[in-house]
């Protein structure tokens, strides 16, 4: 038996759309994140636990768990039989990585305990390949942090598909959930299909400053790069107000905000608690939609997907 855990990530970061991802946990020590449980059996069953476990489809081939054990025992060409408990502890088309905990922490565990037959290279893209059956395109600005830890920049690469970027001790990633949900492929297909040469150009200014500027140390400069030109504009008729809450949480302190992944999620970022702590309860009070939403305050999880027991 194999216990993995995997850590929800924000995905784009702003500045990066489908190049950027960043793993993230709760300061408080609780676990943001799936998790799987598989024991070898002498037959496949999936057993669906966790706070958001009655938002899975009923049907055990809808589910994302099983599309993951299908996918790995046809790629190493062998039947595996095993019996899986998935806790979906992330809900569902939260902006989150929710898709990424369960396809990263399902292809870890099965790789796990088939003695690792695939590298780690082989097994990112598999979760790649997943992802983009959920969502309708190949994007690992999610399953790569969540799987290997900190701040990634998707390279895709013949051989490299991702590497970590460094980033700033300091940073407080605050993540705000209101309780509602956004399809990734709706959110994926609002956006146009075409782009001027103007924005381009900028977009590629903003993420290259925003990566040299972690590479040089200038935090102050890496938050005012954080702007997102590619799909925020379009996204923002899906997030209940986006931008007058943006506005509150920059005047609170906020070094940058932007949508998490698709949304509806939003961050923030600071270098100080006490601000982190403000803007939380501000958007407890003022971006939840339902008592099912969240507000948690993270640091970069920079051990990604891991066996927890």
């Amino acid at each position: 038996m194999i216990k993995i855990y995997a850590p929800a990530s924000i995905g784009n970061v702003g500045v990066g759309f489908d190049i950027l991802g960043a793993a993230i946990k709760p300061i408080n020590g609780n676990h943001l994140g799936d998790c799987i449980t598989v024991t070898l059996s002498n037959k496949f069953t999936l057993e669906n636990k966790g706070v958001f476990s009655n938002k899975l489809p009923k049907d055990v081939k809808k589910n994302i768990v099983w599309k993951c054990w299908l996918k790995f025992c046809n790629v190493i060409n062998e039947n595996v039989p095993v019996s899986i408990v998935l806790e979906k502890n992330m809900p569902v088309g939260s902006g989150l990585g929710s898709s990424a905990c369960s396809v990263v922490s399902t292809f870890f565990a099965m790789n796990k305990i088939c003695n690792n037959p695939l590298n780690s290279q082989e097994l990112l893209s598999l979760m790649g390949e997943l992802e983009g059956e959920i969502s309708g395109s190949i994007h690992y600005d999610n399953v790569a942090p969540s799987y290997l830890g900190g701040l990634q920049l998707i390279l895709e690469d013949s051989q490299i598909i991702s590497q970590q970027l460094p980033c700033f001790k300091n940073w407080l990633w605050i993540v705000a959930w209101p309780g509602i949900n956004v399809s990734t492929a709706e959110a994926r297909g609002i956006l146009p299909k075409k782009y001027t040469k103007e924005i381009c150009i900028k977009n590629s200014r903003y993420l290259s400053g925003f990566v040299h500027s972690l590479y040089s140390k200038q935090p102050d400069l890496a938050a005012r790069l954080m702007r997102d030109f590619i799909a925020e504009p379009y996204r923002i008729k899906l997030l209940p107000n986006f931008l007058k809450t943006k506005k509150e949480i920059k005047k609170i302190g906020a070094m940058s905000c932007g949508i998490s992944g698709s949304g509806p999620t939003i961050f923030a970022v600071s270098d100080d608690i006490e601000i982190a702590q403000k803007i939380s309860l501000w958007l407890s009070k003022n971006y939840l939609q339902n008592n099912t939403g969240f507000v948690h305050i993270c640091a970069l999880d920079l051990k990604g997907a891991r066996i927890i027991g």
